[in-house]
């Protein structure tokens, strides 16, 4: 059964699908958000203590200013923020609802979700990249011990801990445990740490690794992981370490299977970019269009809060004018 239809349902009730929404009611569209999990899921499930890169102003969305005392705001911060942004629009929003598919029949888009149906003139996806973590493909990665996201560091307190990666979330991660106690080693691929990590904390880490607190493995990949160890190939040939917990962070990516689904076209490359006009986030599929960092297929650091806030307006006034 068919439950209403709509000028516009938004697949994801993130920043920047909430921003969707605010410009959907400034052009008296009738829309529907659905969102799988908690409004701003991706960020509710940020490790506890992250600290956003960008500044209060520039995650605004609405014209709703973000007050925050600290310089950066942490997760907790967005989250009120967020929350109070919910308040104050009253976003039409279904919460844990999961998209199962959105098809095209007869110029109408036919979305299918775990709890019900709906159809709409136009399809927005801003469903992010943080589902879905990128694997190591080694043995021993389906381990318990093995995680793919790290939430706080207090379980790895007084252990052997590896942290495999050198980017935001690995610094923030590999540094938080060895302040909390947990004995820490890096295997990271490249040979130095990511340029890409926040300017304040690139020191800290790069300290810890020189005067030995923390070890690091530059050039290197993990082998095997098992139960009480872990097998890492260096330059300087194979070295196997003591291990009680492998924080695998080597980032995430959209779920692109779902884009294809849809109909939308990704590039040939390994980037797996989704074809759409930068002009209208149009895809190839008329009505159906990305915004936010799903926009960036595997480049997932060229999309953000703070740059991708115009898409909201990009496709609200492409539908309201046609």
């Amino acid at each position: 059964m068919t439950e209403s239809k709509y000028d516009l349902i938004i697949v994801g009730g993130g920043p920047i699908g909430l921003a969707c929404a605010i410009e959907a009611e400034k052009k008296k569209l009738k829309y529907l958000i659905i969102e799988k999990g908690a409004i701003v899921n991706s960020i509710f499930n940020y490790p506890l203590y992250m600290t956003f890169f960008s500044t209060a102003e520039r995650l605004e969305i609405g014209e709703i200013p973000f007050n925050c005392l600290a310089p950066k705001p942490g997760r907790q911060e967005a989250l009120e923020y967020y929350r109070n942004i919910h308040r104050y629009f009253k976003f039409n929003i279904n919460l844990f609802e999961k998209v199962l598919s959105v098809e095209k029949q007869n110029a109408i888009f036919k979305i299918t979700t775990d709890k019900r149906n709906y159809e709409a003139q136009n399809v927005v996806v801003a469903t992010g990249f943080y589902d879905i973590p990128i694997e190591m493909n080694v043995l021993g990665e389906a381990l318990p011990k093995v995680r793919h996201y790290y939430k706080e560091a207090h379980e790895y307190a007084f252990r052997k801990v590896l942290v495999v990666g050198a980017n935001n979330s690995s610094v923030d991660a590999a540094l938080e445990c060895w302040r909390k106690g947990a004995e820490v080693t890096m295997v990271i691929r490249k040979n130095e740490i990511n340029s890409r990590v926040k300017y304040w904390v690139k020191p800290d880490i790069e300290n810890r690794i020189a005067e030995g607190s923390i070890k690091a493995y530059f050039e290197s990949n993990i082998t095997e992981i098992r139960e009480n160890e872990v097998e890492i190939e260096t330059p300087n040939g194979k070295v196997t370490i003591e291990n009680d917990f492998v924080l695998a962070l080597t980032g995430y990516k959209p779920d692109l299977t779902f884009l294809e689904k849809m109909g939308i076209k990704l590039s040939d490359d390994e980037l797996k970019i989704p074809v759409y006009n930068p002009e209208t986030m149009e895809t190839n599929v008329e009505g159906l269009f990305l915004a936010g960092v799903v926009c960036g297929g595997m480049q997932t650091h060229k999309w953000f809060i703070e740059n991708s806030r115009i898409h909201a307006n990009l496709i609200v006034d492409y539908i309201s004018s046609n």
